[in-house]
């Protein structure tokens, strides 16, 4: 069901595209509350799971984690920001967007790496934060000049990269011997990615009700699933 999950996020967020053509502010508030809950299964649930499972060097550890941010600023150079829901390129790009497939594909890929041993909590953090990603990737394919072929096999393969990293980490012996250092590259990425949606979530530094709404909600769905 894992699979079915993670495949399905991306689908009901195209899915919501196409039937309902949500407004930006709707999408913001998706993503508000995605960040939120993403940042808090993070710190409440992975981060203390890596240093109690990990060995006794927890420097070592915070090295991984710090690795991770870059990475994933590395990568956030070539995907244009759409891991956090905001693709910085004009949607009437006819030349396909390589770059930012690859750089995409590879960060879906490392979503379903630390999913493993039926983790409820991660695979709902991760399910949450892929539809409205997918809901923004949605509308920027539908408003671009690409064929509908071609958004077709985008979004298909998008789809596909998480349980793929899934699959992976439960059949290569090299991601279980070396988890403890692949999890904190992985916490990385998600405190990465999670701090961006909630700090552009806020327009011009000014406090917006609905949104701080969107972000406690995300924190206490977070608190009462790990209870």
């Amino acid at each position: 069901m894992t699979y079915i999950y993670l495949i399905l996020s991306v689908l009901i967020g195209s899915l919501v595209v196409a039937l309902f053509k949500p407004g930006n502010k709707i999408t913001r508030l998706l993503l508000s509350f995605s960040g939120a809950y993403l940042l808090s299964v993070t710190i409440l649930h992975l981060l203390p799971e890596v240093y109690e499972h990990g060995d006794s060097n927890t420097t070592r550890i915070g090295i991984f984690i710090l690795a991770g941010i870059l990475i994933q600023s590395v990568l956030e150079s070539f995907s244009k920001g759409a891991e956090h829901g905001h693709i910085h390129i004009h949607s009437n790009e006819s030349k396909f967007p390589l770059l930012l497939f690859i750089s995409l594909c590879i960060h879906a890929f490392s979503e379903g790496i630390p999913i493993h041993n039926d983790d409820d909590n991660l695979l709902w953090a991760i399910v949450v934060h892929k539809i409205p990603i997918a809901i923004v990737l949605t509308t920027f394919l539908m408003h671009s000049k690409f064929t509908k072929s071609t958004v077709f096999i985008f979004l298909g393969v998008f789809a596909f990269m998480s349980p793929l990293g899934v699959l992976v980490t439960d059949k290569i012996e090299f991601f279980a011997k070396y988890n403890t250092e692949i999890s904190a590259l992985i916490i990385g990425v998600f405190l990465h990615i999670s701090t961006i949606i909630l700090f552009e979530s806020s327009e011009n530094h000014k406090f917006n009700l609905q949104k701080f709404i969107a972000i406690l909600l995300g924190i206490l769905v977070t608190i009462f699933t790990l209870g």
